[in-house]
């Protein structure tokens, strides 16, 4: 078991030597990675209060969107109830998905890597590099059975974790060829474990924009397209340099990958006695810009920054410019939506023009800490709409109006219909979520904050002094 050291307040730090300093550093680090073997134990346990069976009962008919058993870890890990993922992580302040890899690196560990799992407990292993063995081992390409991952855990525990993503990736790549795990794959190469591990990937990450309106691309590609990339790349910079580019080499190489995704914008390259207007537009983006305006006289004077709605960071107005000025740019306007005025519809269907405003509302899924743009999300009747209201001669409880109607992804609609789930608005873009077990969140534009829970029956709350 990991010893827990009770190190000093901040006001006491001021006091300390060098020597004591890190002392207590080195304290507050063992805290810290007692407390992370801890949470993997408790979410563990938490999966073990939801197995399946939990949401299942005799009298319960198959309804669509309702729970259903959800893997989140290998061969060998048991399954859990889906919906059980939100509520813990609302509780550590992290999304549903962050708290699905927690549990399902935690089910991982215990079931199909438990030498690794005692080496955290002990403390000889961190549960930040447990957890990374255990994200490579639940996702690979083959799946791993449970014999091929303890083989895994073998060789990792015996180097105490102390392994690097290609060292890892090879010792998976054996334990595959070990288990004769490629040959289950008619499209893999028996004799080569390693291509049964497909490391290919594009990634763009567009959750993480630079201030200069600028966005990080990763890729792996095959060796001969590597260089087909490079060679073009390579190309298109020289071309902006001679046809009189002064930017940076890098600049420039950035410019010309642009160009490439555009499927080559320079008109010069569609052909002698080309008529530009049988081009297809080139660049097709949609950016929805918020930018604060004023009338001078007759003229609208924006201001110099916005706000990008689809990464929420701020965008100069000079870059939005920029990017509609390239050649060949369809650039659409769309009437201004007045996010302040209600806005009802006399049935349950949501008309183009209310989706669009509580879109532009909501931003994202209103659901505590969820960040998924509201663009991609389900509007949802927060009082749900009642289609025997109008029959009956009753009033429509959940009207389809702006103060009544949220922006939710498709997992958080299932599970405010499905479960104990519930939320309100109380002002326009703010929101009241109630868990199953009462905890309570405000979502707003700021992001999520925790309130007091509900006093429980016949408990009355201590006064605050």
């Amino acid at each position: 078991m990991i010893e827990v050291l009770a190190g000093p307040g901040a006001g006491e730090v001021e006091d300390l030597t060098a020597a004591g300093l890190l002392a207590s550093i080195k304290a507050s680090r063992e805290t810290e990675n007692a407390e992370a073997a801890r949470q993997l134990v408790l979410a563990a346990q938490w999966a073990d209060l939801h197995p399946p069976e939990s949401i299942h009962s005799a009298a319960t008919f198959a309804v669509p969107g309702r729970e259903h058993e959800e893997p989140i870890a290998g061969e060998g890990a048991p399954l859990v109830a889906e919906f059980c993922v939100a509520e813990l992580g609302t509780v550590l302040g992290i999304s549903t998905t962050a708290a699905k890899k927690l549990i399902g690196h935690a089910l991982e560990l215990r079931h199909r890597l438990p030498r690794l799992w005692a080496q955290v407990h002990a403390g000889a292993v961190p549960a930040w590099r447990a957890r990374s063995v255990a994200e490579t081992t639940i996702h690979t390409n083959p799946a791993l059975t449970r014999e091929a991952a303890g083989f895994v855990d073998a060789q990792v525990a015996a180097v105490a974790g102390r392994i690097g993503p290609a060292q890892l990736d090879r010792l998976v790549a054996e334990s595959i060829t070990r288990y004769d795990l490629a040959t289950a794959d008619p499209t893999a190469d028996p004799e080569d474990g390693y291509l049964s591990v497909d490391p290919r990937h594009v990634t763009v990450h567009d959750d993480d924009v630079h201030f200069a309106g600028t966005m990080r691309i990763e890729a792996e590609v095959d060796l001969a397209d590597a260089l087909d990339f490079n060679r073009a790349v390579a190309h298109g910079a020289e071309t902006l340099k001679a046809l009189g580019s002064t930017e940076s080499l890098d600049a420039r190489r950035a410019k010309a990958l642009g160009n490439l995704a555009r499927t080559q914008t320079a008109l010069d390259l569609a052909g002698p006695g080309t008529d530009s207007e049988d081009l297809p537009p080139a660049r097709e983006v949609v950016i929805h810009a918020h930018f604060d305006a004023s009338l001078s006289g007759d003229t609208t004077v924006f201001g110099p920054t916005g706000r990008m709605e689809n990464s929420q960071r701020l965008v100069l107005l000079e870059q939005i410019e920029a990017w509609c000025g390239d050649s060949r740019t369809k650039v659409t306007v769309k009437p201004v939506i007045d996010l302040s005025t209600p806005l009802t519809a006399q049935g349950y269907d949501i008309p183009d023009r209310i989706r669009e405003q509580i879109i532009l509302r909501d931003r994202t899924c209103v659901f505590p800490n969820c960040g998924r743009p509201a663009r991609g999300c389900d509007i949802d009747h927060i009082v749900p709409w009642d289609e025997h209201a109008e029959a009956e001669g009753r009033p429509q409880p959940g009207p389809t109006t702006t103060s009544n109607l949220a922006a939710l992804c498709r997992f958080h609609h299932r599970l405010k219909t499905h479960t104990g789930w519930r939320y309100e608005t109380t002002a326009p873009g703010v929101f009241e979520w109630t868990a199953p077990h009462g905890y309570r969140y405000r979502r707003d534009h700021t992001g999520t904050t925790e309130l007091d829970p509900p006093d429980p029956p016949g408990i009355p709350r201590p006064r605050r002094p």
